[in-house]
């Protein structure tokens, strides 16, 4: 059975008459930049994240160049940290404020950015940290709090794929005033396009981010401080709050498959589980697989989805060769991108398909030594 790595179809026929109810009073109103629908939308993810604000923004890229921005990071003699295993976006978004970047190595059980090995990295230019909550997963963001303090450091903690997430019964907010969020398709709550948020418990930092993301504009047609075009389209929020009141039902039935997976997989040659705590949300679910391209290229032959995420740490691509960090500088994160795979997850997504998943991987397995690697 034919198993693809996402599936929305579900996702829209469970919200169609809370998403045709929105659209109709968009069209009514039919304001469409910074209108209701987004306003209303800040209001209710505010109240899901148990924060005291969000604000919409263009995309995940944008919500982190728009927290450096509003903390003052916006110079290359500004140095910002953060994971060498995550989208390159997150990268460029950094350097889309004006800092420069450096990597830190990752947990190898957890592919989570290593609190220690940051640490070691930092240096006197080190303005700030950006730790990214990988695959749902919150990282140590207790220890990544105390060494910012220590440090006097800002911290930015990107949340871009851990929608509904919150560290030991927290919220990330508690953590810090600068937490980012992207609404791409694919996530835990995502949009039928690009989006963003930036979720805060101070409100003069929501203040000044409501005018960054505006350029610089307080309502009117005058900008005050140099800012960006990047909001939140009126569009977009009507999906989304149609889409957040099923979060934690989406959430829930996440960690139920990423469970299905762990039992079924658990003692199959050639797989490595990652290492996942209670406050997961399971926006992927990745393991780390032996001869990793030809068991995708067997899935795929299979009719079964897979993805990697990411095949490339950041510290290698081009964009970033000014963070001067070669191969063999971040050798666990180098090593897991050579192994990481993304087997299917996704909301309303069948028992019977993740067993389908799962038989198919240790398929491969078994057949493996007549595949002769």
């Amino acid at each position: 059975m034919p198993v693809p790595i996402v599936n929305f179809r579900p996702i829209l026929e469970a919200t169609e008459l809370a998403v045709a109810k929105n659209l109709q009073q968009l069209m009514d109103r039919q304001w469409f930049i910074l209108g209701e629908q987004v306003r209303s939308f800040e209001h209710e993810f505010a109240a899901t994240l148990n924060t005291a604000e969000t604000i919409g923004v263009g995309n995940g890229t944008d919500a982190i160049q728009l927290c450096l921005r509003a903390a003052g990071i916006a110079s290359s003699k500004q140095e910002v940290l953060t994971t060498a295993l995550t989208a390159p976006f997150s990268g460029i978004g950094i350097l889309a404020a004006g800092a420069s970047i450096r990597f830190a190595d990752v947990n190898p059980r957890t592919l989570q950015i290593d609190p220690d090995d940051a640490g070691n990295r930092l240096r006197k230019s080190s303005a700030a940290l950006i730790p990214v909550h990988l695959y749902g997963q919150p990282c140590s963001i207790d220890r990544f709090s105390r060494l910012a303090r220590d440090r006097k450091l800002t911290l930015i903690q990107d949340a871009c794929q851990a929608h509904g997430a919150s560290f030991r019964g927290k919220p990330f907010t508690a953590f810090s005033p600068y937490v980012a969020y992207s609404f791409y398709p694919t996530k835990n709550l995502g949009c039928l396009g690009d989006g963003g948020a930036i979720a805060t418990s101070r409100k003069p930092v929501a203040k000044l981010l409501r005018e960054l993301r505006d350029g610089g504009r307080r309502g009117g047609q005058v900008t005050y401080r140099p800012g960006i075009n990047s909001r939140l389209d009126e569009l977009h929020a009507c999906y989304l709050r149609a889409f957040l009141p099923h979060l934690a039902e989406w959430n829930g039935h996440r960690r139920a498959i990423a469970a299905f997976y762990d039992q079924a997989l658990h003692d199959c040659p050639g797989v490595q589980l990652i290492e996942r705590t209670e406050d997961s949300v399971c926006h992927l679910y990745v393991i780390r697989a032996a001869k990793r391209d030809k068991l995708r290229a067997f899935l795929s032959s299979k009719g079964v989805g897979a993805g990697i995420h990411y095949p490339v740490p950041m510290h290698l691509h081009p964009t970033f060769a000014a963070a001067r960090q070669k191969k063999g500088d971040l050798p666990h994160a180098e090593r897991a991108c050579r192994e990481i795979l993304s087997l299917p997850i996704w909301p309303y997504m069948p028992q019977s398909a993740a067993r389908e998943v799962a038989e198919r991987v240790r398929e491969y397995y078994r057949g493996s030594t007549r595949h002769k690697g």
